[in-house]
């Protein structure tokens, strides 16, 4: 068994009920164990169990080794069995093969044993169906008999702060353990909980190191829910792969918002399988990644976007509280350094506002002419001969009301930058900000790293974008405020579930034809182009005329839900002439495209004015269920790819912040000759079709309005295709 292979998720191939995660009081014997017993103790070098003991030493409880083999291990006695212990130990670590995992589950049951952590690998995690029964069966008999069990497949934990150091890896250890509260890890992944906890080495405050194998009883979600409640964890770094039933890792990050504790997430595994056989725009954009994603917005979480910004992005949260201000001040040494900080801010949207009349006369008075007095500001080499003047900058800086935070590069590791770093995090402190230490020399570990690391309001970053990206996001959860515990308000009208429940009956197929489709948005309030089916040409001329010149015609025929492909779509016709010709033309294009198939008629639909043209859609994850998605539309949807996913329904202040998250946002404010779109009115429609997606999510697989063509107020969908569910019925 190696360290490299601990990792794998397999719960997710074990059908297990839903239950409510754990809290810490289910999990107190796991996570401050007074006793603590090693089955399978050993005086092999480098078994585990030998290895387990070792780490123990330190241990600041009772420790008892559990082997048949040995009367003494050293200077310790060892016992026969958990039954022949002088106590009943709060937690048993098994260090044994798989085949005797079960007789240990056995014993620790009988015994009345609190936790058990299983090391053995061999179980679910191999695909085979007699190893997925037997964890199962241990599984099974452990919450039977209310042992808390972590594993199998698992590398271990540690607390620092009590030295229950539960692992047969060599352990990375702090100079010290925490004296306050500090980061926990929770890692599916043996290895790289264990990698993250090195950080340590480097002087990062860390508590605790979860890791949870295959997860068959805890998991990751009972863990951050634990740790939420835990007075000595400050922020939660949790590197996520997965698990089967993800609504519970939302309860426990809900758990963890209430008791103040920012939880922050790194997702492994980002592919888009989901996405492959996807029928409409939306299902090709919304993928597994981008449903995670939105999923970890409605709960709270902030997402790290690198496993090396992971520690960073939870570490500073942890520090900076909520933020008092929109606006960061950097204040540098260096020039380039400043250039940088101004270079990144904009990337990732954070303001570097001017500073007011009372700070600028600071900065005036205390920089150099050849410097720069203003923000991002660059105080230059000459604080080395008047120290002082850094310190008045810092002060004016952190002062004034436009700036909730303040940045300060280190270009050179060098004893005489730590009382910068202490400097920093008095006036920090002093004023309700936090500090930033942006780390550019590769001295990773020089003089004052360790410093930095064990300020209490000051950040330490090795990377200026990964600190822009973590003020950004600092920003936007600020700006979220508290999740909403209730439903949003819904905007659809009273009977619109029902209408609708009728129409989806009434389809003639498993894709309703987009005129079937128009008719469900239209029974929730969404604006759809009028439109009259023709079955010859002369009627589509008649149509024409009603609804008047210019036109278009469409074929409508269930077997053609991608009319663009087929070639059945004339755009802006002028006159019955051109009705006449496009009407032959479009339905050879048809009968070419699909032979044999029904063909209901055209459908003749007035031209709609030009406007900037968006797609909203909804799917339904398998995991999370429906999903709401808002996106550029028009031809070029799949190409800019620009588009932004939700957990259906959403209420209009969510739908707004969509709007808002789009890289193509500023279209909307007035493009060309366009007006300024109304975003209440967009913002409606997103909402009433998630409430559409959410209300049918069992019938409904998939939602594609593309384009709904927006000019002010003027907003209708021009094109729709709802997909039902293989199993919903039809027709």
């Amino acid at each position: 068994m190696s360290p490299d292979t601990l990792h794998s998720p397999s719960s997710d191939a074990l059908p297990q009920g839903r239950r409510p995660v754990y809290r810490r009081a289910d999990l107190l014997k796991l996570l401050e164990p007074q006793s603590i017993a090693v089955v399978g103790a050993s005086a092999r070098a480098g078994s585990f169990g030998e290895r387990t003991a070792r780490n123990l030493a330190q241990f600041s409880g009772r420790l008892h080794l559990v082997n048949p083999r040995y009367d003494r291990i050293g200077d310790a006695p060892c016992h026969a069995s958990v039954a022949a212990l002088p106590e009943v130990p709060d937690l048993v670590v098994a260090a044994t093969p798989m085949e005797a995992c079960e007789d240990v589950v056995r014993d620790c049951v009988a015994a009345g044993v609190g936790a058990l952590v299983l090391y053995a690998a061999g179980f679910a995690e191999t695909g085979r169906p007699e190893r997925v029964a037997l964890q199962q069966r241990i599984v099974g008999m452990a919450r039977q008999g209310g042992l808390r069990l972590l594993g199998p497949n698992c590398i271990g934990l540690t607390d620092y702060v009590r030295r229950a150091e539960i692992s047969f890896v060599a352990i990375p250890r702090p100079q010290a353990p925490p004296t306050r509260p500090a980061l926990c890890i929770v890692s599916q992944s043996g290895n790289l909980g264990f990698a993250l906890a090195q950080s340590v080495e480097a002087g990062a405050q860390v508590s605790r190191v979860l890791t949870c194998g295959n997860s068959g009883d805890i998991d990751v979600a009972d863990l951050v829910a634990a740790l939420g409640e835990d007075p000595g964890c400050s922020a939660i770094a949790l590197l996520f792969e997965g698990m089967a039933d993800p609504s519970r890792l939302i309860e426990a990050a809900a758990i963890a918002r209430r008791k103040g504790k920012p939880v922050v997430v790194h997702k492994l595994g980002t592919g888009e399988q989901g996405a492959q056989a996807a029928m409409s725009h939306t299902g090709s954009l919304a993928g597994s990644n981008e449903v995670y994603r939105a999923a970890f917005e409605r709960a709270g979480m902030v997402l790290s976007e690198s496993f090396e910004g992971l520690l960073e992005l939870a570490s500073f949260l942890a520090k900076a509280g909520r933020p008092r201000a929109p606006g960061v001040a950097v204040v540098s040494t260096s020039g380039g350094a400043a250039i940088m900080a101004a270079d990144r801010a904009e990337a990732h949207g954070v303001s570097l506002p001017q500073p007011g009349p009372d700070a600028q006369a600071v900065l005036s008075a205390r920089i150099p002419e050849f410097g720069s007095a203003r923000n991002p500001c660059d105080v230059t080499a000459q604080v080395l001969n008047d120290p002082g003047s850094l310190q008045d900058c810092m002060e004016a800086l952190l002062a004034d009301p436009a700036y909730g935070a303040l940045l300060l590069p280190n270009g050179f590791a060098y004893d005489v930058s730590t009382p910068r770093f202490h400097l920093l995090d008095e006036l920090a402190a002093r004023h309700g900000k936090v500090g930033c230490v942006v780390w550019t020399t590769q001295w990773l570990e020089g003089p004052g790293a360790r410093e930095v690391e064990n300020t209490e309001r000051v950040a330490m970053f090795r990377s200026m974008d990964r600190c822009m990206a973590a003020i950004a996001a600092w920003h936007r959860q600020g700006a979220r405020g508290e999740v909403e515990a209730r439903a949003p308000a819904r905007l659809s009208p009273p009977g619109a579930r029902d209408a609708a429940a009728r129409l989806l009956d009434q389809a003639s197929g498993p894709v309703l034809t987009e005129r079937e489709a128009k008719a469900v948005l239209a029974a929730y309030g969404i604006p759809v182009v009028q439109e009259i089916l023709s079955e010859n040409a002369e009627a589509a001329v008649s149509a024409a005329e009603a609804v008047g010149y210019p036109v278009v015609l469409k074929v409508e025929s269930p077997a053609l839900p991608h009319k663009t492909e087929a070639g059945v779509i004339r755009l802006n016709l002028p006159d019955a002439a051109s009705v006449r010709d496009a009407f032959a033309e479009v339905m050879r294009n048809a009968h070419r495209a699909a032979p044999g198939e029904p063909i209901n008629g055209v459908l003749v639909q007035p031209m709609v004015p030009p406007g900037i043209e968006m797609v909203v859609g909804a799917r339904r994850d398998p995991l999370f269920g429906a999903t709401v998605l808002v996106g550029l539309g028009g031809i070029l949807v799949e190409l800019m790819r620009d588009s932004v996913v939700a957990l259906a329904p959403v209420g209009a202040g969510e739908a707004r912040g969509m709007l808002g998250r789009l890289k193509g946002e500023r279209l909307l404010s007035g493009f060309r000759n366009l007006p300024e779109v109304d975003r209440d009115m967009l913002a409606g429609i997103i909402q009433r079709v998630s409430e559409l997606a959410a209300d049918h999510a069992d019938r409904i697989a998939e939602i594609d309005v593309n384009p709904v063509i927006c000019a002010g107020s003027r907003q209708i969908a021009v094109d729709a295709l709802i997909a039902l569910s293989p199993a919903a019925p039809h027709g």
